[in-house]
């Protein structure tokens, strides 16, 4: 008897080891995997390198979400019921785009860390959990032709809805958590560590916006008729000043009043913003000098998380002043346009420096290989 490399595994002095064959089929999966992961990179649109394995739950839950969407936007025109003047499967399309676009983010994030790496899956899992939940209910309620939200009725149905909903609040905690571990490690270079961070101060922002839709808005106790013609208890609503208001296309956001899903959204997306844009700014460094150093595309990054900030705040306190985000006053389209010459200004002063900056070592670079060349030619 002789031993092979595997020290568990022995192996008949008449036979030779036994190595695990691999198909041909997915050698070429393999290697069509790593040509498109390179040319990703060297496009610049990879943020990171090295190929992780993305949070499970939230992958899942993202995929599925973004089907919930794609199904719900298919269902509008063969369904045509409606809740206050929408389809009944707005709702659902809204909150599963959302919820698509978000859990993918995080399932990435996640991927990343490298500190409290469990920490931080325990909790997004924890956020997958909930917010399958709140999405399954959602999806429930349009199918069912009634309310979701606001839904004062005492049917069993609806209490397992609101149920779902009492959870929220530990969803906003576990994202919380999870910003607060970010802030103690770099993920991938500062580019992306600045995005990250930024990222998730905002969607926290835009979740903690989220419980102040029912306080500001009000606690109006009053009656509305769902897509079945039943009589349903609502207590509270989305407007400020308008608790039902008129909605605008797919978003639903009140048009005669203030409207507290208008900061919600603008920070819970934020971290998606801020990932374009670093994809774009791998991209073009691909062409621009001046764009390779990180700490320039950094510095670009936080000045547009500043002046997305900025909006953001703007818009939180048009929303609690009651004023549509569609019928701006003086003083909110001076605040939008603080946040964003702010960001622009910002921008342009680290573009200019980074450029001078590459300029001046192009120079020095010059004038080293003039030197240089002279002395070459007399050895």
């Amino acid at each position: 008897m002789c031993r092979n490399a595997n020290p568990n595994t022995v192996v008949p002095m008449n036979k030779t080891p036994v190595t695990p064959q691999v198909s041909p089929s997915r050698h070429r999966r393999a290697a069509a995997v790593d040509i498109v992961t390179e040319k990703v990179a060297a496009s610049g649109l990879a943020l990171t390198e090295g190929g992780r394995r993305w949070h499970r739950p939230l992958l899942i839950l993202g995929i599925a979400c973004g089907v919930v969407a794609l199904a719900s936007l298919l269902a509008i025109p063969f369904d045509d019921r409606t809740i206050q003047g929408e389809s009944v499967w707005i709702k659902s399309f809204k909150f599963g785009f959302s919820f698509f676009t978000y859990c993918l983010s995080l399932a990435w994030l996640l991927s990343h860390m490298t500190k409290l790496r469990r920490t931080g899956w325990a909790f997004g899992t924890l956020f997958a959990v909930i917010s399958a939940a709140e999405v399954g209910v959602i999806v429930a309620a349009a199918a069912a032709g009634t309310y979701s939200h606001f839904n004062a009725s005492e049917g069993a149905f609806n209490q397992v809805v609101q149920l779902a909903f009492q959870f929220v609040p530990v969803m906003f905690l576990a994202n919380l958590v999870i910003a607060v571990i970010v802030l103690f490690q770099r993920i991938g270079d500062k580019a992306v560590t600045a995005v990250v961070r930024w990222g998730l101060l905002l969607s926290s922002l835009g979740m903690f916006a989220a419980f102040f839709i029912v306080t500001v808005g009000g606690q109006g106790k009053r009656t509305a008729v769902d897509a079945n013609g039943t009589e349903v208890p609502l207590n509270a609503g989305h407007g400020v000043g308008d608790l039902d208001g008129n909605g605008m296309f797919l978003t639903g956001w009140s048009t005669t009043g203030g409207d507290m899903r208008v900061p919600h959204f603008i920070g819970l997306h934020g971290i998606q913003v801020l990932v374009g844009v670093a994809m774009l700014l791998g991209l073009l460094a691909a062409r621009r000098a001046w764009l390779r150093d990180e700490r320039v595309r950094a510095a670009v990054v936080r000045w547009l998380a500043v002046g997305y900030l900025g909006v953001f705040a703007t818009a939180v306190v048009q929303a609690v002043r009651g004023q549509s985000f569609v019928a701006p006053d003086a003083a909110s389209l001076a605040g939008f346009a603080a946040s964003i010459l702010v960001a622009a200004a910002g921008i342009a002063l680290q573009v200019r420096k980074a450029r001078k900056r590459t300029a001046a070592l192009d120079g020095a670079q010059d004038t080293a290989e003039a030197v240089r060349e002279p002395a070459l030619a007399r050895r």
